[in-house]
């Protein structure tokens, strides 16, 4: 499984060695240097080693603290890992807590520090870190030892041997319970911050294309590796990771952009998604930028006394993929909502009182203001974040927060959280009720108002549909950004942040006061984002070749909550429905006839989907396929499958089954089969029809082309109301070039003037597209088409139709 960095392939190498030492917290501080298009700055990696420990049943499981219960004592644990024993009881189930070894897959065994691909020639252990685009300047450990918000810490280790006191004190930090968030944070904070440790001798790295090695001569083993790095490092202007460019008012701004390579490019990091993490992060960037992160809170920028730039202060208490980590840094401005707006749940602070950005202005600096625990030895920031710049539902064990057993326990059957220990929403009884979460939107100046009259005013009503279909918003808050042109989707989900192609709001002049007619675009747009809050994030793929566990299920998703938001009749759902099945049919048949094979498959790595090399490296197959970027096989196939299986269960049921779902798995990784097998062992009848997981398998997510059932279904759709009359209004548009075609070219006086309906969006891409397929189209009818339905006005989906036809 091992891959080769240097190969010519279309596959991602994820190098990482994560099963055998794994990062735990990550500490950026960064510079954005507009001028000359590079972030400059650090990362600090505080690591554990990953060791092997059976459960109940003896099999073997790879585990770092971060798996083990808030029950379980982390003092006693950071011995046996300073010591490189098992932090396991071998004769105790994990289960015994009620929680279980969180997101850590069950692979082959492991002897600690002897996998060949993490073992240097001369026998000494190596970390391995995905990596590339960068430019790596130093590495250095940490000498934690000196900083003095530790010494309780060195207290308790203070008869250790100098060598193993760093890590014995580093062992601690990293196993504090969530409970001790804030404490946690402020001292990994500080620790970033600390001296080089030259006296333990030196750190040795090395790149290559896809990876940054670092070892230390005599060091054999990841349990005597060191615990804290600090990476310095620039990026490239050309790095994958991030696209330097210039927003719609053409200002520069830079923003990571949902490459296929992920973050590799922004910082050296893990990538294999079991390799979750928590972090925070520092940023540096002009005056005139507003810099927005994937993180809880809401930050608030101080000014750098030394070199006048503004000073962002982010983090993350859920520990989550490298991937996941989302910044955008740019001259930003805030929509506000009209004054008479109305909150959406009772005892809500209105939205103009979340945020810490002035409106419609330039960001400035407050006195004062507090910014998270971020503070370096001898800052004069405060390490603990109060007011307005922390979490908008941030709780700690000063504010009641509990962990254990979730909620839910008193609505669905007293389902437990199975993660590992985390400060989890699921289990604040105030996110149970809390229909909208706090929420800010923000584009360049020159769309403002469309941000306001479109995205604001949907976006309220689609977040209370969200939770009333899947429950609570595993985010504390939300921030939405209309990203500048050329980006490559319409839309992008990351935590806490959501990021929107201008392409999903109608062109200015729409409707008369400039914002959005039809909303339906933009409406299913965020939906199906907000939908990834669940499904992509909250509950991630362990195997990132299982796409449609992310688009699949929010492709689903977007039309049961976008229906939802617009209070639709039961009727009018199935109708909304079914034309959007028949939209899809007709996109994915014509995509598979037009694409490769293996590109078809919703499983592409069959029964070894889910394997890794014993160090923990994989590859992603595909990944870097030029084609595969403009493929929705994983959207389309997925959501199909998902319908397949409502109509077998009921979607009603389906529905509750997602909450169920939400409830085990959230804040975990999982494989297909996790979801299939729950929903099988949840509806037995299933079996007794003959759809069992190999079924399954075998009809949608082994083989290429399109399943019988999905054949058979779209005879159904192709005859429902809303598709005859739109093939009735094809009628219309093609009779005159038909008669037209019998008698010449001369158009004859006096010909009747012809009606035609006023369309949907989604109707009237249907329109384009049964249209495309006629043999002849006058250019007569084309600009009166432009003329009847305002095409070159008209949102994403048509103008891709409408493009057709100009050319």
């Amino acid at each position: 499984m091992e891959p080769d960095g240097d190969q010519d392939t279309d596959d991602l190498p994820l190098r990482a060695n994560a099963n055998q030492i794994r990062v735990r917290h990550y500490v950026l501080d960064l510079t954005v240097q507009l001028h000359n298009k590079v972030i400059a700055g650090s990362i600090a990696l505080f690591l554990e080693p990953v060791v092997e420990a059976t459960d109940g049943a003896g099999v073997g499981l790879r585990q770092t603290d971060m798996a083990r219960s808030p029950c379980e004592g982390y003092m006693d644990s950071s011995e046996a890992l300073v010591s490189g024993e098992s932090t396991v009881n071998e004769s105790a189930s994990m289960s015994n807590c009620g929680t279980r070894a969180g997101p850590i897959p069950e692979t082959s065994p492991l002897s600690v520090g002897t996998s060949l691909e993490s073992t240097s020639d001369d026998g000494d252990f190596t970390l391995v870190l995905d990596c590339c685009d960068l430019d790596i300047l130093q590495v250095e450990e940490l000498d934690v030892t000196s900083v003095p918000s530790m010494s309780n810490l060195l207290e308790e280790v203070r008869d250790r041997h100098p060598r193993d006191r760093s890590a014995a004190m580093l062992q601690r930090l990293v196993s504090m319970p969530s409970a001790h968030w804030r404490r946690q944070h402020q001292l990994f904070s500080e620790c970033s911050g600390a001296p080089g440790n030259p006296e333990a001798g030196p750190v040795e790295f090395h790149t290559d294309r896809w990876s940054l090695r670092v070892k230390k001569r005599g060091i054999t083993s990841p349990v005597n590796f060191p615990r804290g790095l600090r990476v310095s490092y620039e990026t490239r202007p050309a790095g994958r990771s991030i696209r330097w460019t210039q927003d719609q008012d053409k200002r520069v701004c830079v923003y990571t952009a949902g490459s296929p390579i992920n973050n590799r490019a922004l910082f050296p990091c893990q990538e294999p998604p079991v390799a979750m993490s928590t972090w925070q992060a520092r940023v540096r960037a002009p005056g005139e930028c507003v810099v927005l992160m994937s993180g809880e809170n809401v930050a608030l920028p101080i000014k750098d006394g030394e070199t006048g730039l503004l000073i962002w202060d982010y983090y993350v208490t859920m520990p989550m993929p490298a991937s996941t980590f989302t910044l955008a840094v740019g001259c930003w401005r805030r929509a506000i909502a009209e004054p008479h707006t109305a909150s959406w749940s009772a005892g809500e602070a209105p939205v103009s009182e979340y945020s810490g950005v002035p409106a419609n202005t330039d960001a400035e600096p407050r006195a004062g203001s507090q910014t998270g625990p971020m503070s370096r030895p001898g800052s004069s920031t405060s390490g603990v974040p109060t007011g307005r710049s922390s979490s908008p539902s941030e709780t700690g064990p000063e504010s009641g927060r509990h962990t254990g057993t979730c909620h839910s326990a008193a609505v669905d059957g007293g389902v437990s959280c199975s993660h590992s220990d985390y400060p989890c929403r699921f289990n604040e009884r105030s996110a149970w009720t809390q229909r909208v979460v706090p929420h800010r939107v923000f584009a360049p100046a020159c769309l403002l108002q469309k941000a306001r009259l479109g995205v604001l005013a949907l976006l309220p009503q689609c977040l209370a549909a969200a939770h009333a279909v899947l429950g609570v918003h595993p985010f504390p808050r939300l921030d939405v950004l209309i990203v500048p042109e050329g980006f490559s989707s319409l839309g992008m989900a990351s935590p806490h942040i959501i990021f929107l192609s201008q392409s999903v709001l109608d062109v200015a002049g729409a409707d008369p006061a400039g914002g959005v007619a039809d909303r339906s675009v933009l409406g299913s747009r965020l939906c199906h984002e907000l939908a990834h809050s669940w499904f992509g994030l909250a509950i991630g793929a362990r195997d990132w070749t299982e796409e449609w566990i992310s688009e699949g299920f929010a492709t689903y998703l977007e039309d049961v909550i976008w229906a939802k938001a617009q209070e639709l009749l039961p009727v009018e759902m199935e109708e909304q429905a079914q034309l959007k099945a028949l939209l899809r049919w007709r996109r994915l048949s014509d995509e598979l006839q037009h694409s490769q094979e293996e590109l078809q498959i919703l499983r592409p790595n069959m029964e070894k989907t889910g394997e890794v090399s014993d160090c923990g490296a994989s590859l992603v197959k595909h990944a870097l396929n030029p084609d595969k970027t403009f493929m929705q096989v994983h959207y389309l196939k997925g959501y199909f499958l998902l319908t397949f299986l409502a109509s077998e269960v009921g979607e009603c049921q389906l529905i509750h089954f997602f909450r169920q779902f939400v409830m085990k798995y959230h804040g975990q990784l999982i494989l297909s089969q996790d979801f299939l097998q729950m929903l099988l062992d949840t509806f037995p009848d299933m079996l007794k029809r003959g759809l069992t997981l190999t079924a399954i398998y075998a009809d949608w997510m082994d083989r290429p082309g399109i399943p019988k059932w999905l054949c058979e279904r779209s005879s159904v759709w192709s005859q429902a109301r809303q598709a005859k009359e739109v093939k009735a209004e094809v009628v219309k548009w093609t009779l005159p070039d038909q008669g037209r075609k019998g008698r010449g070219r001369k158009r004859r006086r006096g010909e009747p003037k012809v009606n035609y309906r006023e369309l949907t969006s989604d109707r009237l891409v249907l329109l384009l597209e049964l249209l495309l397929e006629e043999e002849v189209l006058s250019s007569s009818t084309l600009r009166s088409l432009n003329t009847t339905y305002h095409l070159h006005t008209q949102d994403a989906e048509t103008m891709e139709r409408n493009m057709v036809f100009v050319v």
